[in-house]
């Protein structure tokens, strides 16, 4: 595997990842290169490093199957446009190696990225690196509908959560088994008949301190939601309370907080009031899944912009530093590229190509982990 150089990164990562460093550590990397040496002694950069000035915000956005890096002000946007920055080339090793990959759906945990592609094959991902690590079922092939989880243990250590539903409407068995990094294998979990399932609008879980998180059901797809959780280190399932009176609203998503990592869950004030969205934020989270919820932001939609209201499993990026949300646009409910929106704050941001769908943003930070290849 070759290793990349920080002059080979793009300029964007190289700032945030030097933003990241201790600063008694930025001396060792003055003598790593020009571009790092230019970085470190650039005004902007240091106002990053030693106030508070807020980071611009590095997203992941999943256009028409390829993923890009975007650079995004929060507090300003120039002509209400997107810039996108850099796109992250996943070639094909089996097939062609000069092809791009089609990416289906992408996972984030700590910089990593575990992506199923569109011929249903599994590969974990840092992009800043550059370096790909593919998954080989354990059987013959992985299944459209499989959920996955890429998750790390108290002690470190990656793995891969993969599970098989017999059935997406309605509870009835559940298959799963876990990766292990360090021996390039997958165990077998267990086969349990289920009291819940993961409707497949829910099915991207949310990576935060070694959980993940989905919303589950144990009646049918719409009723009776609650938060489910993966420890990866005990490798097993927990059932999270959710916040107050569950008839008191509608379930919609589940988010995470861009710094600091908190799982947040967006939710209609009621079925009839598709305008009135509130975002709860999980304080703490037990062992024995009891957990402590704060709202964060509440936002009448109708007042603050012409998305008319936040479709059941939407994909929503909550940024705590600027209260706002930031969601795709062109969901059937509108035809821009992406919606920033917040109390007092609605921004309908376009893109160069009129045609590009965004179908995924991610809070992305970079890191210069290795992905683990086992022996």
């Amino acid at each position: 595997m070759k290793r990349i150089s920080i002059v080979d990164l793009p300029e964007d990562l190289v700032v945030e990842i030097i933003s990241r460093v201790p600063a008694l550590s930025l001396v060792g990397l003055r003598s790593t290169c020009k571009k790092s040496n230019a970085l470190i002694n650039d005004e902007s950069l240091a106002k990053k490093h030693y106030t508070n000035a807020p980071r611009q915000s590095l997203i992941i956005m999943l256009i028409a199957s390829r993923v890009y890096l975007v650079s995004v002000d929060l507090h300003k946007i120039d002509n209400n446009k997107v810039k996108i920055t850099t796109q992250f080339s996943l070639k094909d090793p089996l097939y062609d190696s000069f092809k791009e990959v089609d990416i289906r759906n992408i996972f984030h945990c700590d910089g990593l990225l575990l992506c199923t592609t569109r011929d249903n094959r599994l590969v974990v991902w840092n992009p800043c690196l550059r370096e790909t690590k593919w998954i080989r079922p354990r059987s013959f092939y992985y299944k459209t509908f499989d959920i996955f989880a890429l998750g790390k243990s108290s002690c470190n250590k990656y793995k891969i959560l993969r599970m098989d539903q017999f059935n997406h409407t309605c509870p009835v068995f559940l298959d799963y088994e876990i990766y292990d990094f360090t021996s390039n294998l997958w165990r077998v979990g267990g086969k349990i008949t289920s009291e819940w399932f993961i409707p497949r609008w829910s099915d991207r879980g949310m990576y935060v301190n070694g959980n993940t998180y989905w919303l589950a059901s144990t009646k049918d797809i719409m009723s009776d939601i609650f938060l489910l959780g993966f420890d990866f280190s005990t490798e097993k399932f927990t059932k999270v309370s959710l916040p107050g009176d569950q008839l008191s609203y509608h379930v919609v998503s589940l988010s995470v907080t861009r710094e600091d990592p908190k799982i947040c869950m967006i939710a209609r004030r009621s079925i009839i009031q598709v305008h009135d969205v509130d975002v709860w934020i999980a304080t703490k989270i037990e062992s024995n899944g009891a957990a402590s919820w704060s709202k964060f932001l509440s936002i009448d939609l109708a007042n603050c912009c012409k998305l008319s209201c936040f479709g059941t499993g939407m994909n929503v990026l909550v940024d705590q530093e600027n209260k706002v949300l930031v969601c795709p646009g062109k969901n059937g409910m509108s035809k821009f590229f992406v919606h920033v929106v917040g109390e007092d704050k609605c921004i309908q941001v376009d893109h160069h190509d009129a045609k590009s769908i965004c179908s995924l943003v991610i809070s992305y930070v970079p890191t210069l982990v290795q992905i683990q290849q086992g022996s």
